[in-house]
């Protein structure tokens, strides 16, 4: 059987980004896949990915990759993270998903005062993970020299495995006190509670489960406006002055909570192709000669080399304006954002495609394409990726209306 590489998507794109730390890293990714592997139904059944798993990780450095050197980090390029966890998803989604969701914390924590960075990653702690749930529900009231914070967010993937949590809530602006911004509030594990009740369809190993936090006191220091990209509005950048760091939050962001689904598509690809070689059916047909079975892979693989090679061209927009100062304009950056979130709902259409070309006995939960049908499904919902929102703001936009989307 044919083998296709990923190297015609990098024969399109400027790879200069990966250095040799970078090639090692993704190459520890793509090692640790097939054990990942090997682990998913169990850790799907589980509800948790393997402590095991995670510190594999960590001990590969993979949480690093965005982690400030000055911190023990590598501080390199959002691509080298976009790919690591690309690489891990053609093991385990759900183990991808949660790599994304708290390694892009080891970038934003930077933007924060350095007391905040000190809190966390000072003595001989740098290696500490955070969680988050970064939907705008906590309650702030101003008190001397920070805030008391309560609340109850749903969905903070990995949390068990993290000593911290960014958690959001609502701060009157500091130049518009009649007008409210999103904030993101750090708490260490003494100040928040885990319910544990994620019992879904799919992504099952992330343990996304609730956050309970009552009456914590949360220190000024703790706190960053999370869609003021400005260096006044990024006190950390004084200390972390890399232009990675001057990526605005949901570039950065959203392609954590959608590069997952690509990375698990090759790797439903890989399965179908492999099953399909050998899989004959009870009525004595062969799956490879079946037409419906051809239109599925090809659709697929399709898919997955356009979509890739958006994600790296517009990365390269991105990398130019951070290193530059150059402000891309709003209707580009609405465009990348619907363009981002359009990721799952285009994984989702292909991986229902290779699934029902699968034919009845690919829906035993043996066939590891069914778990991957769930998870990309799963990760449809999560709010980053309402792709038909966020085609809408960037069309309203285009069609001489104001921009609606506060993160942009």
């Amino acid at each position: 059987m044919g083998v296709l590489t990923n190297n015609f998507i990098a024969a399109a794109t400027n790879e200069d980004y990966m250095t040799p730390e970078a090639v090692r890293l993704v190459q520890a990714a793509e090692e640790m896949a097939p054990r990942l592997r090997e682990r998913a139904r169990a850790a799907d059944e589980a509800g948790m990915v393997p402590r095991e798993t995670v510190k594999e990780m960590a001990e590969a450095g993979l949480f690093r990759v965005l982690q400030p050197k000055r911190w023990g980090g590598y501080e390199l390029d959002p691509r080298v993270f976009y790919k690591v966890q690309m690489a891990l998803a053609r093991g385990c989604m759900s183990t991808a998903w949660i790599y994304g969701v708290i390694g892009v914390h080891n970038w934003q924590l930077p933007l924060f005062p350095e007391q905040a960075q000190q809190d966390v990653w000072a003595n001989g702690n740098d290696g500490t993970l955070i969680a988050s749930t970064y939907m705008p529900v906590g309650k702030a009231e101003k008190v001397d020299g920070g805030y008391r914070f309560s609340g109850r967010w749903g969905f903070s993937s990995g949390v068990e495995h993290c000593e911290w949590i960014f958690l959001g809530g609502l701060l009157p602006k500091k130049d518009n006190p009649d007008e409210l911004e999103h904030t993101t509030f750090l708490l260490p594990r003494s100040d928040f509670k885990i319910e544990k009740n994620w019992d879904v369809l799919g992504l099952r190993a992330t343990g996304s489960h609730d956050i309970i936090v009552e009456d914590a006191f949360v220190p000024e220091h703790r706190t960053h406006r999370t869609n003021d990209h400005s260096d006044a509005g990024c006190p950390g950048r004084e200390t972390n002055p890399h232009w990675t760091y001057k990526i605005p939050f949901t570039q950065v962001f959203q392609r954590a909570v959608s590069s997952a689904c690509l990375g698990a598509t090759e790797a439903a690809i890989e399965e179908f192709r492999t099953r399909a070689g050998a899989h004959v059916g009870k009525h004595g047909a062969k799956t490879a000669e079946d037409p419906n079975a051809q239109m599925a892979v090809a659709e697929a693989m399709i898919a997955v080399d356009q979509l890739k090679l958006v994600m790296f061209r517009n990365y390269d927009r991105i990398v130019h304006c951070a290193r530059t100062g150059e402000k891309m304009p709003v209707e580009e950056r609405l465009m990348q954002r619907a363009q981002a979130s359009l990721v799952p709902k285009l994984c989702a259409e292909r991986i229902s495609e290779l699934l029902r070309a699968c034919a009845a006995s690919g829906m035993y939960r043996s066939n590891p394409i069914e778990r991957i049908f769930r998870d990309i499904h799963q990760a449809r919902g999560h709010i980053a990726n309402n792709a038909d929102a966020y085609a809408r703001a960037s069309g309203a936009v285009m069609l001489g209306l104001p921009n609606m989307d506060p993160y942009i």
